[in-house]
């Protein structure tokens, strides 16, 4: 049951009590002489206050845009792309949009809002900021955990993109016809036949081939994992060179970058859209993505793909969104930007669809198979089935290169969060040490990432590849999220959460806000935890299945940034027991639950403005005795108490 913050207030408004050893049992009032205690309970400095808006030791972002474009860099990414079409055709056309606008509405946007305000409030990374509630602080390592996964396999994809592009770079594209070193007797050649052709079971085309045969040199499962793609190896180094360039000077960089990264892909898209409906067949292709079949919306499994979709194409319980907003200046609109960068992610999808199935027609109409045949997601659709596309169309060198091109700058957005993730939240929890040697960290962190990622650029990576894809964020990243929007209403208090986001942006968010994270956006995550858990099928790449100690591992790889959550709630409560060496359990439990002293914004002045918080007295904590039932407080204290609305030594449980 969360308290109103005016009928019963946290201990010392909100932060831990200090206190030092009295007789009996009694609390030392002695408060520092830099405070003094006003009416309302607040507690104000009476030294000067900076007038600067600027965290000076982390940084901040540059300017307003900035922000904006890497949020939209992130959210949108290679999954709107080559995922999102896919599953709109799979799911009834167009009549897929209504549940994936239910959930954008009543979960996805939710949970963006929540973190972006989190990180910009308390200018801190995802495992410093669980200061708001200590004994969460596991969900930060486990946000931590799944982006350096996601990190490792989603910088092969760039590298991938690189290895197109390059290739792209030629009179003829190399996946046009059979007849190559690299093709079998089960190339069918396409290209130049003005006859459809039907390609029948076991066939394959000259782009499915040079997937496999060139590029991977794929070898036959997952125990059997060859030897390293030199030429993958080469392009995976140059692409975390990219990161690191980009990333030298933090987010100083990286938001200048993202001016280019995150628009180019839009020009693209627009000029592939053009290109792709002046095809034949295109029509048949867009008509196969939109048109709607209301009929399905009767199947969970629509709305179960619809829900899954958006948690994972906004991003929320990534650590990212915390990340990018604690480079915000305090007072920056969070609530505008959340808005803006999930409608945008939104109109990205649907638009991204048109491009997409717009060749995939054409591509059908070529080859005279149906269109539904011919559409694939993930790296099928994005290294076969469009490129066989592009082979097909005139200028097709100039088209490839664009394509391949903006998948670059898509995927690169993305890992620039997520990189700069595990480094924000390594700096934050060691600022001292590292703060100073952050480009030196960067750089250690590309390094230790490129050797991780050499397994996935053998022979049989592309398996280890669909293993970490499959189980690194799946149910884990929905646990996480969860947990965390439980913790912010239910432990840390609506009520209060309301209170900061207040001192931000002038305003309380309205009843909608409320009760989304009062209660529908849990039960909707609780929702798509059920709904993956009955859907969930063994891992396979194409008709290969893994053996029992891959499934092992990939199960592993999903625990244990779950495992991080009681972990880490283990070793706050037995610190927070050896610091203040309280013998009730419940007590305990409700210190290690509520803010630290420290907890609130980065800035005084910031800290001055929000009524829920206050700057913490400074006091030596030795040692906590105090019996909450049986305590002799002495006088002077209870008249501070009465002045400061009754302060308790309570958390917000």
């Amino acid at each position: 049951m969360e308290p109103s913050l005016t009928e019963k207030p946290e201990a010392v408004n909100g932060h831990h009590p200090n206190f030092n050893d009295t007789p009996n049992g009694q609390i030392n009032t002695n408060y520092s002489s830099a405070y003094t205690i006003s009416s309302g309970a607040n507690l104000v400095t009476t030294s000067g206050i900076s007038e600067e808006d600027e965290e000076t030791e982390r940084g901040n972002w540059q300017g307003r845009l900035d922000f904006l474009l890497s949020c939209i860099g992130f959210a949108v990414g290679l999954g709107n792309v080559w995922r999102f079409p896919y599953l709109c055709y799979r799911n009834g056309g167009g009549a897929f949009l209504i549940p994936y606008v239910v959930f954008l509405a009543f979960a996805g946007l939710p949970l963006f809002f929540m973190e972006l305000a989190l990180g910009q409030y308390a200018s801190l990374g995802p495992t410093a900021v669980w200061k708001m509630s200590p004994i969460f602080k596991g969900l930060g390592y486990g946000m931590i955990i799944i982006s350096a996964l996601v990190c490792i396999y989603y910088n092969v994809i760039i590298a991938y993109a690189l290895f197109y592009l390059f290739a792209s770079f030629t009179s003829e594209l190399p996946w046009t016809r059979c007849g190559n070193e690299w093709n079998t007797e089960l190339c069918v050649d396409t290209f130049g036949n003005d006859s459809q052709l039907n390609l029948t079971a076991g066939r394959k085309t000259p782009s499915a081939e040079y997937w496999d045969r060139r590029v991977l040199d794929v070898s036959s499962g997952i125990d059997n994992i060859g030897s390293v793609r030199w030429e993958l190896a080469l392009t995976l180094l140059l692409a975390w060179v990219i990161v690191f360039l980009c990333l030298i000077k933090g987010i100083k960089s990286s938001g200048k970058v993202v001016y280019f990264t995150a628009t180019f892909p839009y020009v693209m898209l627009i000029i592939l859209m053009f290109r792709g409906a002046t095809l034949p067949g295109s029509l048949e292709g867009v008509k196969f993505y939109i048109i709607p079949d209301f009929a399905r919306l009767g199947d969970a499994r629509v709305w179960g793909d619809a829900a899954v979709q958006i948690f994972y194409s906004l991003g929320p319980a990534w650590g990212g969104l915390i990340t990018m907003s604690s480079y915000n200046k305090f007072k920056n609109n969070c609530y505008r930007d959340a808005i803006i960068v999930s409608v945008v992610n939104c109109g990205t999808s649907v638009f991204a669809g048109f491009v997409i199935f717009s060749v995939i027609g054409f591509m059908a109409h070529y080859t005279g198979v149906p269109v539904g045949n011919v559409t694939d997601s993930g790296p099928g659709l994005a290294f076969v089935a469009y490129p066989e596309g592009l082979a097909k169309m005139p200028g097709a060198p100039f088209w490839s290169i664009c394509f391949f091109f903006m998948l670059l700058t898509l995927g690169l957005d993305s890992q620039f969060v997520l990189l700069e993730t595990i480094i924000s939240a390594m700096v934050d929890e060691f600022p001292k040490v590292l703060t100073p040697i952050k480009m030196w960290v960067t750089l250690a962190a590309c390094i230790v990432m490129y050797l991780l990622g050499l397994p996935i650029v053998t022979q049989g990576g592309i398996y280890i590849f669909t293993l970490i894809d499959w189980y690194s964020a799946g149910q884990s990243i929905m646990i996480i999220g969860l947990c965390e929007a439980l913790c912010i209403s239910y432990v840390y208090g609506q009520t209060r959460f309301l209170s900061d986001i207040q001192t931000m942006i002038g305003f309380r968010p309205n009843w909608y806000w409320r009760i989304c994270w009062y209660l529908l956006t849990p039960l909707v995550i609780v929702g798509i935890i059920i709904f993956t858990s009955i859907q969930h099928t063994p891992v396979k790449y194409q008709d290969v299945a893994y053996p029992w100690w891959a499934e092992m591992m990939g199960w592993m790889m999903a625990a244990v940034s779950v495992l991080m959550i009681p972990l880490w709630a283990v070793i706050k409560i037995i610190q927070f027991h050896r610091k203040y060496e309280i013998q009730d359990f419940a007590h305990l439990m409700r210190l290690v639950s509520s803010p630290t002293e420290d907890w609130g914004p980065a800035m005084k002045r910031h800290r001055m403005e929000d009524p829920s918080i206050t700057e913490p007295i400074q006091q030596d904590v030795v040692k906590l005795h105090f019996n909450f039932e049986n305590a002799s407080i002495n006088p002077s204290l209870n008249a501070s108490m009465t002045t400061m609305s009754s302060v308790q030594l309570e958390s917000n449980f």
